[in-house]
């Protein structure tokens, strides 16, 4: 049996990629950073699975990564642990240097102390890109990074270590540029759950929310696709031969408005101008207008494609937070 530890399980994707994980028969260890609050709620489906441990750890403190990589031995260590709210990274910039460019720093020095044959998985992003646009009007692993965060800036560099230690201590180690993934986990604080949460709290309460959706710049375009199909191609790169980094994305993009106009619509019909209101503080200092992946090349290589159509992803998220909004309004 294949032994297999994320950094981040808690998180979106960690949820998906260790349903995953165990569906192929791996023995799963989860790394979770210790909480005065629950965190495992996205691990309903796993938790009690006899192949899936919790283990406390921070990928921010050295020690505590050396002596788990050291312990484990594991097959493979994918970190998608990751301060990953790009606004916010404007306000912690230290913060997410210390989780995202030297988190990823312990792991790979990690791996190069205490388990080299073992292959590892980082967690790239499109946010890299920033403003970098090929003359096609796509971006793939030929587009020059230009990041336009704290949160892209630390992701780019500690891409580039990967990349470094990949080149020069002879590790097998890759990540992946993924495009914007969401699904009914996505946290709460990102645009995607923002809407339809909302959504189902309008329909819960009749309609008589006090409160306007407050968003920011609506004409931003982004590659949309659902986290259960970026965690299959996570899982798809450490199975060949030698590592390769990839753009993973749907080759298709949304404006935010179009995501707002399709989830208003799904939950009724409504018209979303009605209940929205542009706020200024939710507009980024240095935007990124325009994402849309060229993932050619793995889909040609490894056979992977998306499964999960954007429309699907949208009434999926604004049928699930309904659910939700309604199950607690009962309860209250």
């Amino acid at each position: 049996m294949n032994k297999a530890l994320i950094l981040g399980v808690t998180g979106q994707d960690g949820s998906y990629l260790s349903e995953l994980l165990l569906d192929k028969g791996y023995i799963v260890d989860g790394l979770m950073r210790r909480s005065s609050v629950p965190t495992c709620y996205r691990l309903y489906n796993v938790i009690s699975n006899p192949n899936f441990k919790i283990i406390e750890g921070d990928v921010s403190d050295t020690a505590s990564i050396f002596r788990i990589i050291d312990d484990g031995q594991y097959d493979e260590v994918y970190n998608l642990a990751a301060m990953s709210h790009v606004g916010s990274s404007f306000f912690q910039p230290y913060a997410v240097a210390y989780i995202d460019y030297l988190g990823e720093l312990n792991v790979l020095e990690a791996i190069r102390k205490y388990s080299p044959p073992n292959r590892h998985y980082f967690a790239g992003t499109s946010e890299s890109f920033g403003s970098s646009i090929n003359k096609d009007g796509f971006q793939n692993e030929l587009t020059p990074f230009l990041p336009n965060s704290p949160y892209a800036v630390c992701k780019v560099a500690a891409e580039m270590m990967v990349r470094v230690y990949r080149e020069s201590y002879g590790l097998w180690a890759c990540y992946g540029i993924l495009f914007n993934h969401e699904s009914p986990r996505r946290g709460e604080n990102f645009l995607t759950r923002k809407v339809t949460r909302y959504i189902g709290r309008l329909i819960a309460s009749d309609f008589q929310l006090p409160e306007k959706l407050q968003l920011g710049n609506l004409n931003s375009f982004r590659d949309w696709g659902h986290a259960q199909d970026f965690v299959r191609a996570m899982w798809m790169m450490l199975q060949q031969d030698k590592p390769i980094d990839y753009v993973v994305g749907t080759n298709k993009t949304h404006s935010v408005k179009e995501f707002v106009e399709r989830a208003f619509q799904y939950g009724g019909g409504l018209d979303y101008k009605e209940y929205i209101e542009i706020n200024p503080e939710f507009i980024r200092p240095l935007e990124v207008p325009f994402l849309c992946a060229d993932s050619s090349r793995i889909r040609l290589e490894l056979g992977w494609k998306p499964e999960i159509t954007f429309d699907e992803l949208v009434d999926e998220m604004v049928s699930h937070d309904i659910k939700v909004a309604l199950k607690e309004k009962d309860y209250n």
